[in-house]
């Protein structure tokens, strides 16, 4: 299911799925097959599971082995220094950022004596991976629409939301716990098959990692296929800039054939 302006979870649909109690999986040595029908067509999107089980049921284990299969592809976060994201020239904020700075204020206040890094050392990396995966499974994926009349916006914590939603929460989590605001930026992308996308942005002392709803690996901004258009500033959270195109793509870092323990 595509939502609006924001990509499919499909990580996030795997672990909902496995997720399901086995004891009610099954009934009498059977599959229950209303339970899958409700799980598959609540996670996926699906709305012919109750109409065509056998089909959608199909759609959604190909999709599951193509989602196990790039994630064993993907590479891991690196330990030694890559390059960080570049500012451009100033960029106007989403509107709905500047809504939710209204109703949040508390998330987009900034102070200039914080860090601007934060220290990935062990700990840290867990509350990140922590994070990231409580948010994934928290909030149930749903398409938003962002039209005249304003009835959605970014929301903290809903029970259902779109990618939006996903990275406001992760980053009011990590404000909670005491990380600084300088080194959590969102950032809007685009993706490989050019939906509009929000990500989270941690910048730490061995580069800026992205946290994503799409995905549990928490990996170097370069390591995504994402096109990067623009970001958070890191001086005042209500302003934003355009990202500078690196020159050359990255393929195969070093940081990322060195180390791949963040993801294990």
């Amino acid at each position: 299911m595509l939502t609006s302006g924001c990509a499919v979870s499909m990580d996030s649909a795997v672990a909902r799925i496995r997720a399901v109690d086995p004891n009610k999986a099954f009934s009498c040595g059977k599959l229950n097959s209303r339970l899958l029908e409700n799980a598959i067509s609540s996670i996926t999107g699906c709305f012919m599971a109750h109409r065509c089980p056998s089909i959608c049921l199909a759609m959604f284990v190909g999709a599951l082995s193509v989602g196990s299969a790039d994630a064993r592809r993907r590479p891991a976060q690196g330990s030694s220094l890559v390059t960080p994201i570049v500012n451009a020239a100033p960029a106007l904020a989403p509107f709905q950022h500047v809504r939710f700075c209204l109703r949040y204020p508390s998330d987009c206040k900034s102070d200039p004596t914080e860090n601007k890094r934060i220290d990935l050392n062990e700990e840290t990396l867990e509350l990140l991976k922590r994070v990231n995966h409580s948010v994934n499974m928290s909030i149930i994926p749903t398409s938003k629409s962002y039209g005249q009349n304003l009835g959605d916006g970014w929301t903290i914590a809903p029970d259902i939301g779109d990618c939006n939603d996903y990275a406001v929460t992760k980053r009011h989590e990590l404000l909670e716990n005491g990380l600084p605001s300088r080194a959590l930026r969102l950032a809007v992308v685009k993706t490989a098959t050019g939906i509009g996308h929000l990500v989270l942005v941690v910048v730490t002392t061995n580069g800026d990692i992205v946290m994503d709803d799409l995905t549990e690996a928490i990996r170097p901004w370069q390591s995504t296929d994402y096109h990067w258009l623009k970001i958070q500033s890191a001086t005042d959270s209500k302003f934003w800039y355009q990202i500078k195109r690196a020159a050359v793509r990255p393929s195969g870092s070093q940081a990322d054939r060195r180390v791949r323990l963040a993801n294990r």
